[in-house]
């Protein structure tokens, strides 16, 4: 019997971590529901779930109406939600001085706030299942951070005390919650900060390759091992398993570069 047979899973973000939480979540047997706000990013979505069970929806996860569209329209097909999982991210460049406020706003509501909206609304439904499993996608810049990401430091980071507070108050309800932190995987979104790095139109590689010798491991994650620890924190195994940040960065944090 496949691990997530009967279950019913949420994610947010149809690129990179969130579509192949999904995808792995679908081939273990789960009904899917994932979300992004970029159509031709979505169609990619679409093409590579067909013939599993996944449902993709244009949501922007920063609006509080369109979360609680989504989730009632979920509510509609389904009594029940087992699983969320929390994706969606962007990422823009700027110090205190030089991040620009709509920006900064930007962030936090896309990374942060989308969250708790996702939490809130999906809560009745986890609580209808007798309990579920909540993960958030922070970063290891959530804990240690590069120069000029102001915003997306500071997004990464809350989602910890986020995880903390959420962990002790759902407790009662048996839904469990905690956060994983990725060093440098090879998403869409850690090739525009190569491309951001060597410029537009410039090959990335080479500089992927040196983003992944930063890492004791030598090399950048891939979304598959993302995935493993993803499956391993919403399923029983990890039924002891709340309030915590799981490092997946390749001991980037435990190493000290002097």
């Amino acid at each position: 019997m496949k691990k997530f047979a009967g279950k019913v899973a949420v994610v947010t973000g149809s690129s990179g971590i969130g579509l192949g939480a999904a995808l792995h979540f679908a081939r273990e047997g789960a009904k899917v529901f994932i979300c992004g706000i970029d159509e031709d990013i979505n169609k990619k979505a679409i093409k590579a779930g067909a013939g599993m069970n996944i449902k993709v929806s244009k949501v922007d996860v920063s609006d509080p109406a369109q979360v609680e569209a989504w989730i009632g329209s979920i509510a509609l097909e389904d009594t029940g939600i087992d699983i969320l999982v929390n994706a969606a991210a962007i990422q823009t460049y700027g110090d205190t001085e030089t991040t620009d406020i709509n920006h900064w706003n930007r962030v936090i509501s896309t990374n942060l706030n989308s969250c708790f909206l996702t939490s809130h609304f999906a809560y009745p439904l986890m609580k209808a299942r007798g309990g579920g499993s909540i993960v958030h996608v922070s970063s290891v810049q959530g804990h240690s951070n590069q120069h000029n990401v102001l915003a997306y430091a500071t997004s990464k980071g809350a989602i910890h005390a986020l995880v903390r507070a959420q962990a002790v108050d759902a407790a009662k309800d048996n839904i469990r919650v905690n956060s994983i932190s990725p060093g440098s995987i090879r998403t869409p979104l850690l090739e525009y900060a190569a491309q951001v790095v060597v410029g537009e139109g410039n090959p990335i590689e080479d500089t992927i390759a040196e983003f992944g010798k930063c890492h004791p491991i030598g090399r950048v994650g891939t979304i598959e091992e993302t995935s493993a620890l993803i499956d391993f924190l919403c399923s029983e195994t990890s039924g002891f398993c709340s309030g915590s940040d799981f490092k997946i960065d390749g001991a980037l944090l435990a190493y000290i570069g002097v």
